[in-house]
């Protein structure tokens, strides 16, 4: 693929082994317009960068080249990975997010990403479930790219993970609301952050992150018969 080339000034001095690269995170900007993004990751005050950056025109631009340690994910976690810098692509999607007006990305911009994906996945032998939001890796201060995010149309392009289709059966006693076993599910999956045998407080934001991606019409953070289901067929079928 060729790019529009900018050269963010945030990344590590030290460059990587391409074949550390093992996840895609994918993000929304998050800020008011395209400018103010670029602005900022263009910025060293900001501190922040990502590798690619896609427009609501489907414009992809180039932030930093693969072998750069991208400043995007911040502290975090996915599976046996932590600080995931160094073992991930950053990819910036432009987009309002929660706080100044959370808007649909734009087809164009699906579409680029897709085939940035894909790109991304041969040349880097990256696994479906280890392409991931910003939220599945940081949900206890992470929304994006939130529930307006299309995953199960990448899924349909063999990108990410999704669930089949299914009619919930109320007397199957695997599929009872059960705390523990969903958290042993979505450890299975890939997130972090919790205790697989104790309650806390602080759940509620890795419920809410699964169900954000998984369930974007119920994000309530309450364990549900379909998001207990979802985690299941999730943790056993989701392995590639």
């Amino acid at each position: 693929m060729i790019f529009k080339k900018l050269n963010s000034p945030n990344y590590s001095n030290r460059l990587r082994n391409l074949r550390s690269i093992k996840l895609i995170v994918i993000h929304y900007t998050g800020m008011q317009s395209r400018i103010v993004s670029l602005k900022r990751l263009l910025s060293k005050r900001s501190k922040v960068s990502c590798h690619y950056f896609i427009d609501r025109k489907g414009k992809i631009i180039r932030m930093l080249d693969d072998n750069k340690i991208a400043w995007h994910a911040g502290k975090s976690k996915w599976k046996k990975f932590s600080n995931l810098n160094k073992n991930s692509i950053g990819i910036e999607l432009v987009n309002k997010g929660h706080d100044f007006g959370y808007e649909q990305f734009t087809q164009k911009q699906v579409n680029q990403l897709i085939k940035l994906c894909l790109y991304l996945k041969k040349k880097y032998k990256i696994k479906n479930s280890n392409i991931v939001g910003h939220s599945d890796i940081a949900p206890l201060r992470k929304r994006d790219p939130g529930e307006k995010f299309p995953w199960q149309k990448l899924q349909k392009k063999k990108i990410g993970i999704w669930y089949k289709n299914f009619k919930i059966k109320y007397k199957d006693e695997a599929f009872k609301i059960d705390n523990k076993t969903f958290f042993k599910n979505i450890f299975r999956i890939g997130y972090r952050y919790f205790n697989k045998n104790k309650r806390s407080k602080k759940d509620v934001y890795i419920i809410k992150a699964f169900q954000r991606r998984f369930l974007p019409k119920n994000v309530t953070g309450k364990i549900d018969q379909k998001t207990q289901i979802i985690s299941h067929f999730l943790a056993f079928k989701s392995k590639k």
